[in-house]
């Protein structure tokens, strides 16, 4: 497993090679890099595909609080490193959080991104409050039980996906989510911003995504000064490039040939 120094952190991350177009693979909260295996598969063929794990998830540590400003410097670092000067940032929910915030804090270096079930939408506080607790139960000695199938169905959906993950889950050091969930809990609203990304952005979006409205990704298609397209993907969940690779992989695959 490589690992970049990058932004005063040490980050876990697997990278392709090659001399393609350069694409950064952000995943989402509780995941890591190894959610894209599918689109890597496929992409790779083309591309320099880069994931990476973010702090406090998959194999790269956290030792203290940061936000998505951070992490997005984490995956600007991580192409400094790699010695890549503009990429496509591809994000999954938390993933899609911090490239937005890459775009913003660096344009220069993004060349376009793709928003997987993500956006700057804002929970309401109801919703913040039942995060928190199931990020409290994360924290817990006890048994992820009926929170890890509750959250396994919200971004996955499929039976077996989630089994797989709460298998993962279970493995893991699960206090090592707390930064993490502080960051997802604290984070700042950019909605006011969206005028200011002017780079192509594909926006993808689960029709069933239960964790961040549809309507929201229509609308934030509609405000972007430079969407491409907003693909909706029947019957999907949270984490739709993993349950539905054969409709989002093909999708990433068009939005790309078209920035050539």
């Amino acid at each position: 497993m490589p690992v970049a120094e990058a932004n005063g952190q040490q980050i876990a991350y697997s990278d392709t090679g090659g001399d393609g177009p350069a694409l950064v693979f952000s995943h989402g909260f509780l995941m890591d890099r190894t959610m894209f295996d599918a689109q890597i598969e496929v992409l790779s063929a083309t591309y320099r595909c880069v994931t990476w794990d973010e702090r406090g998830l998959g194999e790269t540590p956290a030792d203290g609080p940061f936000t998505y400003w951070d992490w997005a410097d984490d995956a600007i670092g991580l192409m400094d490193h790699l010695g890549i000067d503009q990429a496509v940032l591809i994000g999954m929910s938390q993933g899609g959080y911090l490239s937005l915030r890459a775009a913003l804090a660096h344009p220069d270096r993004v060349r376009g991104l793709v928003l997987i079930d993500a956006g700057v939408y804002l929970d309401d506080e109801e919703t913040m409050t039942g995060y928190a607790g199931m990020i409290q139960h994360w924290l817990s000695d006890e048994p992820l039980g009926e929170v890890g199938t509750m959250v396994a169905g919200l971004i996955l959906g499929e039976p077996s996906l989630m089994e797989k993950w709460i298998e993962i889950w279970e493995s893991r050091d699960r206090s090592t989510v707390r930064y993490p969930g502080d960051c997802l809990l604290g984070r700042d609203d950019i909605s006011g911003r969206v005028d200011e990304i002017t780079c192509p952005v594909l926006v993808v979006h689960g029709e069933e995504d239960l964790a961040i409205p549809i309507e929201t990704a229509r609308q934030l298609c509609d405000e972007l000064p430079d969407c491409r397209g907003m693909v909706a993907v029947p019957g999907a969940p949270h984490a739709s490039n993993m349950t539905h690779p054969e409709i989002v992989t093909p999708a990433i695959a068009n939005f790309l040939t078209s920035l050539n």
